[in-house]
């Protein structure tokens, strides 16, 4: 029997996580794709804490009018200066299970134009 693309991308996302995790040094920039939104968060597994996030519905980015890849863009851009901001310059870039294109990738190409290193 085949898998629902729920259980398929979830199947992934443990595959991920099994090899990466964030520190305080260095934390997991974990993405989040909705259908009409993208979230972003820089976590400490070690801590189980949430250290910098922004999303696609902040007012800056939800008041352009511009298509979702280009939105993520400008995510990717935001988390980048927050967490330049929070004296964070290198990351560990989790997917989430989701492929690397499209969105993903816009997102994790404007974060790295931003200065963060993954």
């Amino acid at each position: 029997m085949a898998l629902t693309k729920q259980e398929r991308r979830q199947r992934i996302k443990y595959r991920i996580r099994k090899k990466i995790s964030g520190t305080n040094e260095r934390p997991r920039l974990c993405v989040y794709r909705s259908n009409k939104n993208i979230f972003v968060q820089l976590i400490d597994d070690v801590k189980h804490i949430t250290l910098v996030a922004t999303s696609s519905r902040v007012k800056d980015i939800a008041d352009q009018k511009v298509t979702k890849i280009e939105q993520a863009k400008l995510v990717g851009k935001a988390i980048a200066e927050k967490a330049k901001a929070a004296g964070f310059n290198t990351v560990v870039f989790d997917r989430n299970g989701y492929l690397y294109h499209g969105r993903i990738k816009s997102l994790a190409e404007a974060a790295r134009e931003g200065g963060l290193i993954f």
